[in-house]
């Protein structure tokens, strides 16, 4: 199954369906069926074979409409760094005996078609392409072995990051490098775990207007979706809506010589087989100075 959030009317989110392109109305079809994408998912298991056929029967929702992002305010947005073994290489490191884990604030959260925003404070704006996790059921201390029946789905994600605060700050200001207002744009859609498959070879890319910067497959993350979801459920409960954007393969603008960093007119792409494209052009913050 394929699901959207969406606004058709301001202030009011739904979730809806995805059928050949269009979206469609599930509460039409089955009343009982929650309104948001927090309470579909906090619905259990139980819901989906209600949606899945809500989704066949279902009519197209007509009027205007806003795409949100899938989960439009998660709890808690986790980032992996240095999980790809070719990402490693690239940066000439071995690849980290435990996950490297960061924290993006919620209201970096983006949808597709929606700007990202270069901010007036950094000049040194990157691109990553990332497959994204959307947690469906709440857990703590989860066995790698029932890890999979914790996840809704995936998206496409981009972590987009301020090297020059990530680096160069006092500290390594990692949260507030990769939490600048924009910065996790992802979606389009939330695609259930059964739609997708098996993960470990779908390729995975970044395009800035249209000129391939990252090519990868998912082979070559270091520590899976399972393995993350226990390591992190042993430090904090894993709620439904939290996320989780899983790492970047190589082909970053730091790492680059010289190094590519955002401009505004830009457009970035993020396409990961079998989950969809994530497309948002670039644009500057007002009073920001050209790089």
């Amino acid at each position: 199954m394929r699901l959207v959030s969406l606004q058709t009317q301001p202030g009011q989110s739904r979730v809806a369906g995805v059928r050949a392109g269009r979206y469609i109305d599930l509460q039409a079809v089955d009343p009982k069926i929650p309104t948001t994408m927090r309470e579909l998912l906090q619905a259990g298991a139980g819901i989906w074979q209600q949606v899945a056929r809500a989704i066949e029967q279902g009519s197209e929702i007509v009027g205007p409409i806003t795409l949100l992002a899938p989960m439009p305010d998660p709890q808690k947005i986790f980032g992996i760094g240095l999980n790809y073994a070719d990402h490693a290489r690239e940066q000439g490191k071995e690849p980290p005996a435990e996950p490297v884990i960061f924290n993006k604030l919620p209201t970096c959260v983006r949808a597709h078609g929606n700007p990202i925003v270069l901010p007036k404070l950094s000049k040194e704006v990157d691109y990553e392409a990332e497959l994204v996790v959307i947690i469906g059921k709440r857990g703590k201390h989860i066995a790698r072995a029932d890890a999979m029946s914790h996840v809704a789905g995936y998206a496409c994600g981009n972590d987009v990051s301020a090297r020059d605060w990530q680096a160069r700050k006092p500290g390594g200001q990692w949260l507030l490098g990769k939490s600048f207002d924009s910065f996790a744009p992802f979606g389009p859609e939330m695609v259930t775990v059964d739609e997708v498959g098996e993960l470990p070879n779908l390729r995975i890319q970044s395009r800035i207007d249209g000129r391939v910067m990252q090519d990868s497959t998912l082979a070559q993350l270091i520590f899976d979706v399972p393995y993350l979801l226990e390591y992190i459920s042993g430090i904090c409960t894993l709620e439904p809506g939290d996320v989780i954007f899983t790492g970047t393969p190589p082909g970053v603008g730091m790492a680059r010589k010289p190094p590519v960093w955002l401009q505004p007119g830009q457009t970035v792409e993020v396409e990961i087989e079998r989950v969809g494209t994530l497309s948002n052009p670039v644009v500057a913050e007002e009073g920001r100075a050209s790089s």
